[in-house]
């Protein structure tokens, strides 16, 4: 299975005074990997998605194994497990270096103008079986 990265340096905002990442920021971080796939792997920006439906996160479960610290370069990995009619599975790492700082998974669902679940467009379900996400 392909895996998508993206890197996020660790910035001010993303820190408590402690300076370390703040854990809400997180998943900020991890929309935002989430985005650029949709965008760049998907060719689907979310500018597009949300002009007529959206793809919201229903459920998420973070493990945060190491804190991170203003100035660190995280690679976000994300992975496809499961497309289904509506919804999709996926599961990210983040790193620094070689350290884990946090793994995890989440649920979207693709919901139409009335906020309804609705099957994925064939273009996704074609992009996501062209690169082989292990989503068939």
């Amino acid at each position: 299975m392909m895996q998508f990265a993206c890197r996020q340096k660790v910035l001010f905002r993303h820190c408590d005074p402690a300076g370390i990442v703040f854990y809400p920021r997180y998943f900020e971080m991890l929309n935002d990997c989430v985005e650029t796939f949709f965008d760049e792997c998907i060719g689907w920006p979310f500018e597009t998605v949300h002009k007529e439906a959206a793809v919201p996160t229903a459920s998420i479960s973070v493990d945060f194994t190491t804190p991170s610290h203003h100035g660190d370069l995280l690679e976000f990995n994300l992975m496809v497990v499961r497309l289904g009619t509506a919804s999709m599975a996926l599961e990210f790492r983040a790193t620094c270096g070689e350290e884990l700082r946090l793994k995890g998974g989440s649920t979207l669902v693709y919901v139409g103008p009335g906020g309804r679940p609705q099957p994925w467009p064939r273009t996704v379900r074609d992009a996501m079986a062209d690169k082989k996400w292990g989503t068939q």
